[in-house]
């Protein structure tokens, strides 16, 4: 395949943040039933106030856990999540075949690293922290406006590209 033919069956920008803004209302979905089951779970102790609010340790990873599994499964079934399939996108590896465990599992880790600036709440306050987020976002994204191939860092990583499907 000629390297002409190769950037035309990469993805814009774009269409794969419309496709992750899709994305945003399936995991929001997903959250909140993972939520309503612990909440079952622990007779609405999940989340108490005794003179501030306490979450079970295990609340927030088990979140970061699952939202993990939606992204893995669904890339490893097929390249493509639920916002990924009206935009006619999917995720891939950089010769076109499905992601390995291996590559997937990288995605999601670097796609989620920004999430770590979140831990700057405690000391800089939550707006400081969730501006610092969408900055390495931006970054993490813009980074593909400069690629010949519109990979983003996490692509750069795992060794994969989102590609058009039709």
């Amino acid at each position: 395949m000629t390297q002409t033919a190769t950037f035309e069956l990469t993805c814009p920008l774009w269409k794969r943040l419309f496709a992750l803004l899709y994305d945003i209302v399936a995991v929001l979905a997903i959250v909140m039933v993972v939520g309503l089951i612990c909440q079952l779970a622990t007779r609405g102790m999940l989340i108490t106030r005794l003179g501030h609010v306490h979450i079970a340790w295990w609340y927030q990873p088990l979140q970061g856990l699952v939202v993990a599994g939606y992204f893995l499964i669904s890339w490893l079934r097929g390249g493509q999540t639920l916002g990924m399939r009206p935009w006619r996108i999917r995720v891939a590896a950089i010769d076109g075949g499905p992601l390995t465990l291996r590559q997937a599992l990288l995605r999601v880790i670097a796609g989620s690293l920004p999430l770590l600036l979140l831990l700057l709440a405690p000391t800089f306050g939550l707006p400081v922290a969730l501006w610092s987020v969408a900055a390495a976002w931006f970054v993490w994204f813009g980074v593909a406006l400069l690629d010949r191939r519109r990979r983003a860092v996490h692509d750069w990583v795992a060794g994969s590209e989102v590609r058009r499907t039709g």
